[in-house]
């Protein structure tokens, strides 16, 4: 139970004369026993009671707010009463009994209000006494409707009837002979007609009734219609407003941790830290790490480590750190087009789009990067030299933590990258041709549009071999959007024939809505060495306001195939990753929950990866890498469908953005025309009994791991080859 205790005082800033459904005023509110009292500024209106810390908060900050509609008011002792909301009670207090009275009445008065403009629903019975009038009333009208509908019916029938038999009358006069039978034809004529006339009025009389009843109910049903057109809006400026709110708390925490990390301390004056007395605070959703390392202070060790461990370490400093120039000395581009500085208000295009697949939201180019999907699947590739390395190495141990640092290393390219990849088009590929710099080639083909699926392919004349199917399912929640990439990556190789698999983690764009957009990566991966059974176990920690973990840290331990650590890795996945050769391992004392923690005496670690600084002026050019600075860089003799072509994102780059969005939307266009022409070419083949063809990609196919037993799509041969003919004669017109 939260308890709130406030009393009114007299006040010249107290609004004068309130009416039934507005009231403001000064109270004291309790907030704990080490604060005591805190004055807030409440406010009654639309059926909501809100307080703020000051008068002035009440454009940018609402303390609290307790809905009417369904609150329970409680009259006490002594100018008390108590409200109960959700399972909420607020206890209050007024200065004077005259002051409590009036602030109960406008409470109850207003609750009176809010209630009757609630929606009731007709499907559930959980509704309250008050909604059982209402729906009765609507149970009724559509009682009368439905009794209007059959008098129409049964008129229709009758006009139907009586027509019939008098047009049969009239027949029968017109073949008369004699005029003795002509005399009673006339008069069954006529009572035939009077049948006719009063069935026809009794027709247009039902009709009236029924336009009359519907009219009055529409005006009721508008009415209802409009209150739930303002209560949506009035839900959006409430989202809009609480995601402004949330912004401010965070940039707060940001700024001043220390501050509010005293919690219940208290400070001399209460009001300097007030601010934290709503906010509820939960345990860590990640659980602390199960292993404590104690670096080793034998000398002589740390010596044999780095003999035993050199593969490791490497020549890293001097070889590989100013790899990221390397583009610029091969002539290769080292800069693009600034971005411009266009406003948009994402809020209006994001709003009806909460719960939906991102890939399905028609987004404007503004969102993006010029880069596509496949793109910035090739830029996990940004340091391949990591397995260039592992290719070399002797022990499958020291191969695997190269391994864990390089799935790590992909990750930190997405430090600042918040734009989104264009989502490509079915049959679009993207090549890599990087064999005279760094020994590999790299192809990628998206092999289905929804969900959005892309195959990717790389062999590496230093001894290695990737391959990967990835999904995006992503998910836009108001606030944030997560980005899941379902499927394996695999790796093999040559010399060793080690087949290492592992999946990626979770990425979440933070602050879709007001505030700097900003990126966090969460989750384990699990790096199986199939031919040997290692293991390495990796955990990415989700950004926390109260770990006192460095940001974005990622832990790992390597195991081999007994299940003992080896290695410990740690670092974090923007910066670099380090390994360090366990000697001792042992149990410590208990840590939370009982449970114990590994304690491992390791030696001092090595550094396996650091991340290249970024270009100069990258902050005005999507924080790309210099890699990603040279994927977009025309090439001649790509395929017809490579990203390279794609129009809209050329513009996009180019920084004609109105240009890009509606060449976006006729590409986006032709795809849909596409989509529908291969359905009706499905539906028509199952109209004849023959077997629908489903789409098939261009360069992959279906095919199951003899050493996983996972079925993906692999790459079946040919790009390379069609390449050197200059043959795209099987590409598809897609741009």
């Amino acid at each position: 139970m939260t308890e709130l205790v406030a009393r009114t005082l007299p006040s010249p800033s107290a609004a004068q004369g309130p009416g039934p459904d507005a009231y403001k005023g000064w109270l004291f509110k309790w907030t704990n026993y080490l604060k005591g009292y805190q004055r807030r500024w409440f406010v009654l209106s639309n059926g909501l009671l809100s307080y703020y810390r000051t008068q002035a908060e009440m454009a940018h900050t609402c303390r609290g707010t307790i809905t009417l509609a369904t609150v329970h008011i409680e009259v006490g002792d002594t100018c008390h009463f108590v409200l109960t909301s959700g399972g909420r009670s607020y206890h209050l207090k007024a200065y004077s009994e005259g002051e409590c009275q009036r602030w109960v009445s406008a409470l109850q008065q207003a609750k009176a209000n809010a209630t009757q403009m609630m929606p009731h629903s007709d499907d559930s019975g959980d509704e309250g006494p008050l909604a059982q009038p209402d729906r009765a009333l609507i149970q009724g009208s559509l009682k009368s409707l439905a009794s209007k509908i059959e008098d129409l019916s049964t008129c229709n029938e009758l006009i139907g009837k009586h027509g019939a038999a008098l047009q049969r009358s009239l027949s029968e006069l017109e073949d008369l002979r004699a005029a003795s039978d002509g005399v009673d034809k006339l008069k069954t004529v006529n009572e035939r007609a009077t049948l006719f006339r009063i069935t026809s009025n009794a027709m247009i009389n039902a009709c009236q009734d029924f336009v009359d009843l519907a009219e009055a109910h529409s005006r009721r049903w508008q009415r209802a219609l409009q209150y739930e057109r303002e209560q949506r809006h009035h839900l959006e400026e409430t989202i809009e407003q609480l995601a402004k709110q949330h912004n401010s708390l965070e940039r707060a925490w940001r700024e001043s941790p220390s501050t509010h990390n005293k919690g219940a301390e208290g400070t001399p004056e209460g009001e300097s830290s007030e601010e934290n007395e709503d906010i509820e605070f939960f345990d860590a959703m990640e659980d602390s790490p199960a292993f404590i390392t104690v670096p080793a202070d034998d000398h002589s060790q740390h010596s044999n480590q780095t003999v035993t461990s050199g593969s490791l370490s490497g020549n890293w400093s001097q070889e590989d750190n100013d790899r990221s120039g390397s583009y610029l000395r091969r002539g290769r581009r080292c800069r693009i087009p600034d971005k411009p500085n266009y406003s948009l208000n994402l809020w209006s295009i994001m709003k009806n789009c909460i719960g939906k697949e991102l890939s399905k939201i028609p987004m404007p180019v503004n969102f993006n990067e010029p880069l596509s999907m496949l793109q910035r699947l090739t830029e996990d590739l940004e340091y391949s030299e990591l397995l260039d390395r592992a290719a070399r190495c002797d022990s499958s141990l020291e191969q695997m933590c190269l391994v864990a640092a390089f799935s790590v290393s992909s990750y930190s390219t997405t430090v600042h990258r918040t734009g989104k990849p264009f989502n490509p088009l079915l049959g679009e590929t993207y090549e890599l041709d990087r064999v005279e710099e760094y020994g590999y080639r790299s192809i990628c083909e998206q092999i289905s549009h929804h969900p959005p699926a892309a195959a990717h392919h790389v062999i590496s004349q230093r001894g290695w071999t990737l391959w990967q199917e990835i999904t995006i399912d992503s998910k836009f929640r108001g606030k944030y959007i997560s980005i899941m990439p379902l499927g394996n990556i695999h790796l093999r190789f040559h010399s060793s024939g080690n087949h290492y698999v592992w999946s990626k983690v979770t990425s979440t764009v933070h602050n879709i809505i007001v505030g700097k957009l900003w990126i966090d990566q969460a989750g384990d991966i699990i790096i199986m060495n199939h031919r040997n059974k290692d293991k390495c176990h990796l955990k990415f920690s989700p950004y926390s306001y109260f770990s006192r973990d460095v940001p974005r840290k990622v832990t790992g331990v390597v195991m081999d195939s007994e299940g003992c650590a080896q290695y410990i890795l740690s670092g974090t996945w923007d910066d670099k990753m380090e390994s360090a050769k366990i000697i001792e391992s042992s149990h410590g004392s208990g840590g939370s929950e009982g449970k114990q923690k590994t304690v491992y005496q390791t030696l001092p670690p090595k550094l396996l990866w650091k991340k290249y600084p970024l270009p100069e002026n990258a902050e005005n050019m999507h924080y790309f890498s210099s890699l990603a600075l040279t994927l977009n860089e025309p090439e001649d003799g790509v395929a017809p469908t490579d990203s390279r072509l794609r129009p809209d994102q050329r513009l996009m780059e180019a920084g004609l953005w109105d240009e890009a969005n509606a060449e976006k939307q006729c590409l986006e266009e032709r795809q849909r025309l596409e989509r529908r022409k291969r359905e009706a070419q499905a539906n028509l083949a199952l109209e004849e009994g023959k077997e629908a063809e489903s789409y098939q990609p261009l360069w992959f196919d279906k095919r199951t791991d003899t050493e996983t037993g996972e079925s993906s799509y692999m790459y079946k041969g040919g790009y390379w080859e069609a390449k050197d003919r200059q043959d795209w004669s099987q590409c598809p017109a897609i741009f």
